[in-house]
């Protein structure tokens, strides 16, 4: 979990955790205070029905029927006891209604409970007829309605009932209020999160777009984004570009300095010595001038080789890859050294371009070969990994000095009086022009030079 996106991801996977958490929380309470209602209206609506029973059964001591006929005057009277028998019943239970129903009839004998309900009473009465207590739980418009019979036991036929209506529970507005927040607050979350992911995405993929493989020094000026912390960034990079930029001019600044006294000190030595042959050649007799010529000549050599040697460091070279055998090129290059070198490589064909490597190795070679002892081993070798050609050169002379391993690749740094000190030089620029890289491996003994160039596979 490292990037700036698994860190969102993560903040936002914990804060969905805890919305439903608290979610899950809300509806467990819900349905527990829901369900203790339900309980309560239960046992309530349970006591009511007895109560009318044993309300009636006081009233009707010692009556076994039969009931009046309807439409009579003793059912008129019937009804009103029913009625007194109801509201001593249920007067002190405000929310429970009830009545008296009849086996085989449309409508209660007393009491009421709703027209939509009666045939639900009437069934349910007919099953506490044989079962003596019969509860049902039906729903009445948008009501829930807890519903008990309870059979009388004389006169026969007779059921008493007793229900209660569940209003929809007051707090649970409360708790689609409440779900519905969570739901638009993890959604609101979501939102800000993939926001802020994007933002810095796009702001720090512009940064890398900018930056391009560049070095500080050619970075170009990075403009603001408007987001406080991310421009501290970009305010850092600025200054450090311009400070980059001024450091790279005084390293660039001084290694034109070294170079310039490299050349000054290679071509001087030679101009002097031709100096001092040509006053000889002035002063003697013709063989004596014969054998100053000579001598300007060979420091005349050793001058143009100079000059060549510096602009092939400063010329331009544009690889052409073509297809190459490793293990063909690495013997041949061990070949022109007429030194021990141990070749090892795979014969595969590979797309590079040899002439550059060739001259890259050739440097390198004649390195190892002036720091080798008499006898000393010296290997070549080459692999393929990857779509990139590895090659090392190892012998096994004193190794390179410390102190010149930062600078070793830099032209007229040697470690030999004798020495120009661009060849090592020469050899990175013709590794780098070809897209690859050359280092000086970390050994235990002798140096060790590791050439990376792409070439895919022919």
């Amino acid at each position: 979990m490292r990037s700036l996106r698994s860190r969102l991801l993560a903040v936002w996977v914990v804060s969905l955790l805890v919305a439903g958490v608290v979610g899950v929380v809300l509806v467990g309470l819900y349905q527990q205070s829901a369900g203790a209602q339900e309980e309560r209206a239960r046992d309530a609506v349970a006591d009511a029905c007895t109560a009318i029973v044993d309300r009636f059964t006081y009233y009707a001591a010692g009556w076994a029927g039969p009931l009046p006929e309807a439409g009579s005057a003793e059912a008129a009277a019937f009804g009103r006891d029913l009625a007194a028998v109801l509201d001593a019943a249920l007067g002190e239970r405000p929310g429970i209604e009830g009545g008296i129903w009849r086996s085989g009839g449309t409508a209660p004998l007393a009491g009421g409970g709703g027209e939509g309900l009666r045939d639900s009473i009437a069934a349910l009465a007919a099953l506490a007829a044989d079962e003596h207590v019969a509860s049902a739980r039906l729903l009445d418009g948008g009501d829930s309605v807890l519903l008990t019979a309870c059979r009388i036991p004389a006169p026969s036929g007779l059921a008493a009932y007793a229900l209660a209506r569940i209003p929809e529970t007051p707090g649970q507005n409360r708790l689609l209020f409440g779900v519905g927040a969570l739901l638009a607050l993890v959604l609101a979350m979501t939102v800000l999160l993939g926001w802020a992911a994007l933002f810095w995405s796009r702001r720090l993929g512009a940064i890398v777009d900018a930056l391009g493989g560049r070095g500080l020094a050619a970075l170009p000026r990075l403009a603001l984004s408007g987001e406080r912390d991310l421009d501290r960034i970009v305010t850092a990079l600025n200054e450090a570009s311009g400070l980059a930029g001024r450091i790279a001019q005084a390293e660039r600044f001084a290694a034109l300095g070294r170079v310039a006294a490299g050349v000054a000190h290679e071509v001087r030595n030679p101009v002097a010595a031709m100096r001092l042959r040509a006053e000889n050649a002035l002063a003697g007799d013709d063989a004596r001038r014969r054998v100053a010529l000579e001598a300007i000549l060979g420091h005349v050599a050793r001058l143009e080789r100079l000059t060549g040697e510096l602009l092939t460091m400063t010329q331009k070279r544009v690889p052409a890859p073509v297809p190459t055998d490793l293990r063909t090129l690495l013997t041949a290059c061990a070949a022109d050294h007429g030194a021990a070198i141990d070749v090892s490589a795979p014969s595969v064909t590979v797309l590079l371009d040899p002439d550059l490597l060739r001259r890259a190795l050739d440097e390198l070679l004649r390195n190892a070969v002036r720091h080798s002892p008499p006898g000393g081993r010296i290997t070549l070798a080459g692999a393929v990994d990857d779509g990139r050609a590895v090659i090392t050169v190892r012998d096994a002379g004193p190794g390179v000095e410390p102190a010149l391993r930062d600078t070793l690749f830099e032209p007229f740094v040697t470690g030999r009086p004798d020495g120009t000190g661009l060849g090592l030089a020469i050899a990175r620029e013709m590794v780098e022009a070809m897209g690859g890289r050359l280092d000086l491996e970390s050994s235990a003994a002798g140096g060790h030079f590791r050439i990376e160039v792409p070439c895919p596979r022919s």
